[in-house]
Formats: C-alpha cells, structure tokens, sequence
C-alpha cells in the first residue's frame, strides 16, 4: 500500500508512476493528483500492453519499464486495489494501491 505522504512526494520522484484509474467524468468533477497520469480501469490493460511509441503518445509520459514503481489512485481504494493487482499479473512487481486515494488526498489537502 501506498500511503499519502508517499504520493504527496511523487512529482519529486521522476521514475515513479502515479496512475489514476478513475474515468475522465470523475476527474472533471474531483480534480487529479499532483504528477498523476489518467488510465481508466477497464483500459488498462490494453494500456500496459502497447508498444512503448503508443502509449507515450496516448498518455504523454515513456511507457513505465517492468520494475517501475506503480501507484494507483481512484476515489476511495477499490479500483486502486484492483488496478494494482492487474499490474502484478501484467509482470509489474512494483505496483501498490492508495488506499485513501482521492477522498484522503482531498481530506488530507483541505486541513
């Protein structure tokens, strides 16, 4: 699991991927995380597996090497938990939940 001061510190740590697995009408709502790249839940998958060119073009950053360290966010854990067990199965044994995901980040920037 990942914990809310190891995504705060994110966009300090370049090699690490933070990946949002909510849909695009959610993060119109909420807002995104600070260094997050959006890869809704059901896409990703399909995501993990393009050539590296595709998915730097589709997400704008280099497709995340096997080793990356991957956290998931959604809204309260669920998705996030899912995502990262998906990840492990693609062959990413870096990847990890937020577990508070956008409602402890939201709770937790607002104090």
């Amino acid at each position: 699991m990942a914990s809310y001061e190891e995504v705060k510190d994110v966009p300090n740590q370049p090699s690490t991927y933070l990946v949002d697995v909510r849909n695009k009408t959610e993060l119109a709502e909420t807002g995104v995380l600070p260094a997050s790249i959006n890869i809704p839940l059901p896409d990703l998958e399909k995501a993990f597996n393009l050539p590296d060119k595709d998915f730097e073009k589709s997400y704008g950053r280099v497709k995340p090497p096997i080793d990356a360290v991957l956290i998931f966010s959604c809204k309260a854990g669920g998705r996030a938990a899912r995502a990262a067990n998906l990840a492990k199965t693609l062959g990413f044994f870096n990847a990890k939940a937020y577990a508070g995901s956008w409602t402890e980040w939201e709770q937790k920037q607002g104090q």
